[in-house]
């Protein structure tokens, strides 16, 4: 019974874990992890300034793959289906006369868009055979290629907004809310640490303060019978005797006190002030 709440909310940060990274895209190829957040994907080893090419497209809803030569473009564009839902995709790969291009416009992929998702795919690598030795020119064609087709009404104007999976905003106010139940748990347990150590304190000063006390009662106890031995009250035989037996009383009080806790039994207390009655009664009859 007491297993069940840890199996599920196991279960469930399991499921969280898998929908962030699914979501995330664990199984993103290394173009689509890229294009997901960018509008340059580049193969390794192809021969661009990617920063600058990151500048010519800026934040148009267009991403550029550039895939090594002889890639299957056809199964690029499934890969960025997820990457890059919200743009126009253009996937190039060189070869001898130019470029090898495919289309994907992902953010038309509906059926009454049929007809503009076709433009888009067929017009958005207009013109840029010829300048397939120099990819940052390709991408300028591109670019005024997009533009007329915003213009043209055929692709949807407005910036690409690349932002971080919902899973992801659910991990992190996880995170904060955790950071933020753990610091009132830790606050909450060192204020009931503090109070307490706060009353034991007390409890232990009192208990020193009442041990204190006795022990001056005792001591002015001791004195008394100090006082009292070798007074004409213990030549008499009744006084002799009384004396013995308040000083026996007293050793073996004496003995009980060093041996006791603190505080102190209230029996020892009452056996203090009832020995010092005693003490005084022997001093009055002196």
């Amino acid at each position: 019974m007491t297993r069940s709440p840890f199996i599920a909310a196991a279960v469930c940060c399991l499921a969280l874990v898998g929908w962030a990274l699914w979501t995330g895209g664990v199984l993103d190829t290394d173009l689509a992890r890229q294009a997901r957040t960018g509008s340059i994907a580049v193969a390794e080893g192809y021969p661009l300034d990617k920063p600058a090419a990151e500048r010519i497209v800026g934040n148009r809803k267009l991403v550029v793959v550039f895939a090594e030569a002889g890639a299957d473009l056809g199964e690029g564009c499934d890969d960025m289906d997820s990457a890059a839902s919200d743009a126009l995709v253009l996937l190039l790969s060189p070869e001898d006369d130019g470029f090898d291009s495919y289309g994907c416009a992902l953010l038309l992929n509906s059926d009454e868009n049929f007809g503009k998702q076709f433009v888009a795919e067929s017009r958005i690598s207009s013109g840029i055979d010829q300048f397939a030795a120099e990819p940052l020119t390709a991408l300028k064609v591109i670019a005024v290629n997009y533009d007329l087709l915003v213009k043209a009404g055929t692709v949807p104007d407005g910036p690409r907004t690349i932002s971080p999976p919902l899973p992801r905003y659910v991990i992190a106010g996880a995170a904060v809310a955790a950071t933020l139940t753990a610091a009132a748990l830790g606050y909450l347990a060192a204020l009931r640490a503090g109070r307490a150590a706060a009353r034991h304190r007390e409890e232990r000063d009192h208990a020193t303060d009442a041990r204190t006390a006795l022990s001056a009662e005792t001591a002015v106890l001791a004195q008394r019978i100090i006082a009292i031995e070798g007074t004409a009250l213990t030549r008499t035989r009744a006084g002799k005797r009384a004396f013995r037996s308040l000083a026996a009383d007293y050793a073996a009080l004496a003995t009980d006190i060093a041996a006791a806790d603190s505080p102190p039994d209230p029996e020892l207390v009452a056996r203090v002030r009832a020995l010092s009655k005693r003490s005084e009664s022997l001093i009055g009859e002196r």
